[in-house]
This record gives C-alpha cells, sequence and structure tokens, in this order.
C-alpha cells in the first residue's frame, strides 16, 4: 500500500467505525499532538471513538493530499451533525463544517505519529458560545491529568 492510502485509511477506519482496523494501521508506538492535546495510540483511538459517537452523519473531504518523504500531509474538510456530548459540551443538533490539516508519519504500512490543527474557533463558533466554554473548561481538566 502506498504512503498516501496508507495515512488516508486511519481517516477512513475512523468514518466507518472500524476500531479493530485503526488499531492495526497505527503502530505501538504511535503519537498524536494536535490542538493542544498529545496521546498514545489507545487515548487516540479512545477520543476518536467518542468523537465518532458525538458526531453523526460524519463525512470527511480530502482537498489535498501531499507525500514527501516519510510524511503525508492532508487537508481535510469534515460535515457532521453534533447529536451527541463531545469535549464537554453538549449536542446542539448543529450541522457543522470542520477543517483542518494531519500530517501523518509513515513506515512501512504503519502510522507512526500524527500532528493535527483545526479550526476549533470555527468549529465552536458554529457549536455557539456554550460549547466554546465548554470546550476551554475541558482543555484545563485535560492539561491537569
Amino acid at each position: 500500500m502506498e504512503q498516501k492510502e496508507v495515512a488516508l485509511s486511519v481517516s477512513k477506519a475512523i468514518l466507518n467505525g472500524e476500531w479493530q482496523k485503526l488499531d492495526v494501521i497505527l503502530d505501538d508506538g504511535f503519537t498524536y499532538t494536535g490542538d493542544g492535546m498529545h496521546f498514545n495510540k489507545q487515548q487516540y483511538i479512545e477520543f476518536m471513538k467518542g468523537m465518532k459517537a458525538a458526531f453523526s452523519n460524519m463525512n470527511m473531504e480530502f482537498t489535498h493530499v501531499i507525500s514527501e518523504g516519510d510524511i503525508v500531509s492532508i487537508r481535510f474538510i469534515t460535515t457532521s451533525k453534533h447529536t451527541g456530548n463531545f469535549m464537554g459540551a453538549a449536542a446542539t443538533n448543529k450541522n457543522l463544517e470542520i477543517g483542518g490539516n494531519f500530517m501523518r508519519k509513515i513506515q512501512g504500512d504503519k502510522v507512526m505519529q500524527e500532528w493535527q490543527t483545526t479550526d476549533l474557533l470555527g468549529t465552536m463558533s458554529q457549536m455557539g458560545v456554550g460549547t466554546l466554554l465548554g470546550y476551554a473548561i475541558f482543555g484545563v481538566w485535560l492539561k491537569k491529568k
């Protein structure tokens, strides 16, 4: 499988709720750094399960996929409906459009690392002011753990 396919397979497994497949794709030493958070492999999978449970009708468009060396960079646009609790924010039942970028380090058929930036301010603005406050509180709580 080529590097771009390996990198995209992470997002596709998450979209399809294929958690066993995701576990196989991610290296045991996988790390995630993004949006002020740092996760190991298990923490990442649990976070993604929570995200998938909180947003229904989730779809991702990959507008740019660029590979250089062992890094694949992906520009994405996610559309979904916020139907469950996520990061301290109750469901708003609002349709969202979320943009961002992933960079994933690939070795063979495994993803070793991911760095991500998401337009969190734009996302929280779509969800409402109360959501922004909930996210801020969750972020402080997460850093204390």
